[in-house]
């Protein structure tokens, strides 16, 4: 049967152009509102940093089902760390995270930007999966096992959810198991604040309205919503 994975990358508003938080406090609780309407469970990439400020809304996510994941402790890329600066924020965030849920055991780095010299890290904090690899740019990345780690690439870029869905919806239904993700604050209206093109178009209740109907378009074909761990293992079984 045909599975997809909704992830979502909890940050900041669009970082690094922005530091306010009104995906966190607006776009979040809309989401989760949704798929609680619609039954359907999705991953949460949360940084460590949005994780303190609001823990009420981000309990929300392992009590409601969901999988709760690390997207590092602040939103600074891994990339432009030490290594050893790296380990510190990966453990400042799981350190984070876990009083949320003890189970933490898939990570997506920020900017989908993570060397894989640094994957002996995720093993040495308890992760296995990691969703730091993009399938739509070079070297259009496939699944793969590196050490303990299973790395499972997003399939799209957030942007294209927010094109009209009959420009998204054949792409994904050509995917055999897609991965998507989005972020709270593309479900807030960003029209008016400075920044990239791309970045604020069809932004706020038209993204709301495009995730909500590729939600109904998927169960229409009794696909299954998988979270980040449930298609690992399932991806796991098939090999």
């Amino acid at each position: 049967m045909k599975n997809i994975t909704i992830t979502i990358d909890v940050e900041e508003d669009c970082p690094p152009m922005l530091t306010s938080t009104r995906g966190m406090e607006e776009g979040l609780p809309k989401l989760l509102d949704l798929f609680k309407k619609e039954g359907t469970k999705a991953t949460f990439f949360v940084t460590g940093m949005m994780a303190k400020q609001y823990p009420d809304l981000i309990q929300r996510i392992p009590e409601e089902g969901h999988e709760l994941g690390c997207h590092g402790y602040t939103h600074e890329r891994f990339d432009r760390m030490t290594e050893e600066e790296a380990r510190i924020a990966l453990k400042q965030a799981t350190k984070v995270l876990r009083q949320f849920e003890k189970r933490l055991v898939s990570f997506r780095a920020p900017n989908l930007q993570f060397p894989e010299t640094y994957l002996k890290l995720l093993e040495d904090e308890g992760f296995l999966y990691d969703s730091s690899l993009a399938a739509y740019k070079p070297p259009f990345s496939r699944s793969r096992i590196e050490g303990k780690i299973m790395r499972i690439p997003a399939t799209i870029t957030s942007s294209i959810i927010r094109l009209p869905p009959y420009l998204f919806l054949p792409l994904l239904r050509h995917t055999t198991a897609p991965v998507i993700f989005v972020h709270p604050w593309e479900f807030v209206d960003m029209s008016k604040m400075p920044i990239r093109q791309d970045c604020k178009f069809n932004t706020g209740e038209k993204a709301l309205e495009n995730l909500k109907t590729l939600i109904h378009a998927f169960k229409a074909e009794n696909c299954l919503f998988l979270t980040m761990e449930e298609r690992a293992i399932l991806e796991k079984k098939v090999d």
